[in-house]
């Protein structure tokens, strides 16, 4: 069924019906750029707000950088920000394949209807043509038939007419014939021009009108096809990034996910532990006994002296209150030489075994100087020492060990210099025309005095480490100038030895060791094996990232402090949380 068959006096009905088509395309191609407006906009918003809630780009050195939570969390706002740059794409996706598209094609459309209905309209103007000039050429015979008619009734009468003549009766006959003959002239051409208007109409309604009116259906046809392309690509376009739009939902969820409590807890101590001792009990002090104190630890009737309370209880408060150190003279009383303790409180505290005022005076520049100033007053003004002693025990240990490391390679690097130079300066020697060698002696004694220089600050670096406890209480910090095999000594809150030993003893014997220890921590054998029951991204320096269900070589067991040395078949080592692993040692 067609147009022109079934709707071939409808010419009304089919130019309203291709207009409001065309409208339609119309209304479609403005429905789509509203909606990529909509996309564009809600991509701008979606950016602005990744950019509003963008932390700033923090280094692993600072304390929120190594925490798994703002990592996600950046991770999280990425996504995003890849998830606004797809809505952008399903934006610029429809412009161009629905709107462009639809917009040129409904102008060809709109052409091609227009040519159309200008042939309808040639088409019927003609017929309307041939219809006036049968109607003309009907009206004109009818007049001459009538006219016909009253010269033969005028040329009957006269012949009737006795007082006529014979010349009237014959100018009344020819005048008779004569307009016969016109209205059979008129009644010819009348017919012919109805031949004619039957003709054309026959033609323009059963063969010119209803090809105008096929071709006008499958315009709109073709229009109706392209739109519901139009209407697919609106779709597709937003399945094409479907994928895409996937892939950063599951990195959302996978920054989920990638959370670790565990991980951000040890982080968190590992970042602010400061190796202090938690306080112990103020002493009663009875002033009643009057001279006759005694300094035994076991004595409720007796106090401590100043040193005690200096060096054990008052330093440590400084960086748990974050309070100014301030003595008070009534807590400082002269600094005198206790008297030696009773038998009969027990043994001697190991601090007095030395020279009482001296490590009075030692235990007032540890604890209280370096703490002059509060966390907030730092914070404006730092007083950053080189000795780190602004730090707490533990923090200052990790960051001499970091020190120590960074020297360590630079030293490195500068002994690799200097025997690259050395080689060249051999072969210019043996070969002068390859170069001149004392051109070399500037550099060489540049890199011997940087050798020197580097050397000093490590010995420097590695005497404030002994000073400051070694390795006791971070084994993932620890430089390659302590030893796996070394015992040491117990230390005491202050983090001087027990023993009464002075650092630099302790000191020497560590560098002495310092290369045949880093060769034996290089080739422990492994002690048993273990395996991951949790993730561990191993994000820390020092640290070894392993997987869930992955068999690891213990190299070295846990010390106490809850880390585990391991390493992996390919010959990566490092240190486990303790607590993330089943471990099984050999026997």
């Amino acid at each position: 069924m067609d147009w022109g068959t079934e709707l071939w006096d409808r010419c009304d009905v089919i130019e309203k019906h291709t207009h409001s088509g065309l409208e339609l395309v119309e209304k479609y191609v403005k429905f789509v750029k509203e909606r990529t407006e909509i996309e564009q906009n809600y991509a701008k918003q979606l950016r602005n707000l990744s950019k509003k809630f963008s932390l700033k780009r923090i280094s692993k050195d600072e304390p929120d950088g190594r925490l798994t939570s703002y990592q996600s969390f950046m991770d999280i706002l990425n996504e995003m920000n890849d998830y606004a740059g797809q809505r952008e794409l399903v934006a610029e996706n429809m412009l161009m394949n629905i709107c462009a598209n639809l917009t040129k094609y409904l102008q060809e459309l709109k052409q091609e209807r227009k040519s159309y209905l200008m042939e309808a309209k040639k088409a019927q103007q003609a017929l309307e043509s041939t219809n006036k000039q049968l109607e003309s050429s009907k009206k004109r015979f009818e007049r001459e038939w009538r006219e016909a008619e009253r010269a033969a009734q005028n040329a009957e009468k006269t012949d009737q007419d006795i007082n006529a003549t014979k010349a009237d009766v014959e100018k009344a006959k020819q005048q008779a014939h004569m307009r016969a003959h016109v209205a059979e002239e008129c009644k010819n051409d009348y017919a012919a021009q109805l031949q004619k208007f039957n003709k054309e109409q026959k033609e323009f309604y059963f063969t010119d009108m209803p090809l105008i009116f096929n071709k006008m259906q499958e315009l709109d046809e073709r229009r109706m096809r392209n739109l519901a392309q139009g209407y697919i690509l609106f779709s597709d376009t937003e399945k094409q990034v479907m994928p895409i739009i996937g892939k950063c939902l599951e990195g959302i969820t996978k920054a989920g996910t990638n959370v670790s409590e565990k991980n951000d807890t040890l982080v968190v101590i590992e970042q602010n532990k400061s190796g202090f001792e938690r306080p112990g009990d103020v002493e009663f002090e009875d002033f009643s006994q009057g001279i006759n104190r005694t300094s035994s630890d076991s004595s409720l009737g007796t106090p401590k002296g100043p040193i005690d309370l200096l060096g054990k209880n008052r330093g440590k408060n400084f960086w748990l209150l974050r309070k100014k150190s301030k003595l008070s003279p009534s807590t400082l009383p002269p600094f005198s030489t206790p008297p030696a303790p009773s038998p009969v409180n027990g043994p001697p505290s190991p601090k007095f075994g030395r020279d009482p005022l001296s490590y009075c005076l030692k235990e007032i520049n540890k604890t209280v100087k370096p703490r002059i100033a509060s966390f907030r007053t730092l914070r404006r003004s730092p007083a950053v020492t080189e000795d780190f002693t602004h730090l707490p025990p533990e923090q200052r240990r990790k960051r001499l060990h970091e020190k120590l490391e960074e020297t360590g390679r630079k030293l490195q690097k500068e002994i690799d210099q200097s025997e690259a130079l050395g080689k060249m300066k051999d072969v210019y020697e043996k070969n002068p025309d390859l170069g001149d060698a004392t051109s070399l002696a500037p550099q060489i004694n540049q890199t011997n005095l940087n050798i020197e220089r580097l050397r000093g600050e490590q010995n420097k670096y590695e005497t404030w480490l002994a000073e400051a406890g070694g390795r006791g209480d971070t084994p993932r910090y620890k430089s390659h100038s302590f030893s796996n095999n070394d015992t040491h000594e117990p230390l005491s809150p202050d983090g001087a030895h027990s023993d009464g030993g002075t650092p630099d003893a302790s000191s020497h014997a560590i560098y002495a060791e310092f290369d045949d220890d880093f060769e034996d921590e290089e080739l422990a054998v492994p002690i048993g094996n273990c395996t991951a029951m949790y993730n561990f991204p191993g994000a820390s320096e020092g640290t070894i990232a392993m997987q869930e269900g992955e068999v690891l070589a213990v190299v070295e067991e846990d010390k106490g402090d809850g880390w585990t040395r391991v390493r992996r078949s390919n010959g990566d080592e490092g240190y486990i949380p303790t607590s993330y692993v089943s471990i099984s040692l050999h026997k």
